[in-house]
């Protein structure tokens, strides 16, 4: 008997670990999602030596290409990732006007971004209410 309600309090504590980790960005304003994202993404590092990438069947990669399955920080271009938080920097400030000229020159030099989304509902946030 023993076994069986240590076994129910190991399954309901297992059951219940993935609702709240769920609930973790729940409750925050988009602009405090937008944080938390832009600070889990680490710049890519431009470097300078010459490697080797090895490839299956004879297929050609770049090195920039290659990467870790499961990879916990997503890369992304400093100076793309540099021009984003500044945009969410002049909308944290206040300066609005600022922040919708920032997303759009980050859209227009950026249009292949991976936080391209971000910045389009970005813009749609700044955008005046009717």
């Amino acid at each position: 008997m023993k076994r069986v309600i240590a076994l129910l309090v190991l399954l309901s504590a297992v059951c219940a670990a993935p609702a709240y980790s769920a609930d973790d960005n729940q409750g925050l304003s988009f602009w405090e999602r937008l944080r938390r994202k832009i600070e889990m993404l680490t710049p890519k590092k431009k470097i300078s030596t010459t490697t080797a990438v090895g490839g299956v069947r004879g297929s050609q990669a770049d090195g920039e290409e290659v990467y870790w399955k499961g990879e916990a920080n997503p890369q992304i271009d400093a100076d793309e990732l540099a021009d984003f938080k500044k945009a969410v920097s002049l909308a944290d400030t206040g300066d609005m006007t600022g922040a919708q000229a920032g997303f759009s020159d980050f859209l227009k030099k950026h249009p292949d971004s991976r936080l391209r989304p971000d910045a389009e509902m970005a813009l749609a946030q700044l955008q005046p209410k009717k």
